[in-house]
């Protein structure tokens, strides 16, 4: 069974809060089961955006934990600002959250590309 959304988000951002690091919703969404998107800002002023990985990455023997694929890597905020106001459009209810760490380190699963 997976996580209600706000309880994945608040237990994100208390982690990130744990590390030393900044964290902040940006976006809420639906409590329920809105989808999750991350901007991950960095001290040069660029930005990766993660969002919610594809199915495809997903088993029937998963855990119900929440995936993520990198959308945008290293990019200008203007650019992860107009990729998530198009998803908005799509899926009003998706939650942004914000945070500022220098590694993504363990905070979320991120699958790669190449494992399609």
């Amino acid at each position: 069974m997976r996580l209600k959304t706000h309880i994945f988000v608040s237990a994100l951002t208390r982690r990130v809060f744990a590390m030393g690091d900044y964290a902040a919703v940006e976006k809420k969404g639906a409590e329920e089961a809105g989808a999750i998107f991350i901007r991950q800002r960095f001290r040069d002023g660029t930005e990766t955006l993660y969002a919610p990985a594809p199915q495809n990455f997903f088993d029937d023997e998963d855990d119900g934990g929440r995936k993520f694929e990198r959308r945008l890597v290293r990019a200008e905020p203007d650019t992860v600002r107009e990729t998530i106001d198009r998803e908005k459009r799509f899926d009003p209810d998706l939650w942004v959250v914000e945070i500022e760490v220098d590694e993504i380190g363990d905070l979320i699963e991120v699958v790669s590309a190449d494992a399609r």
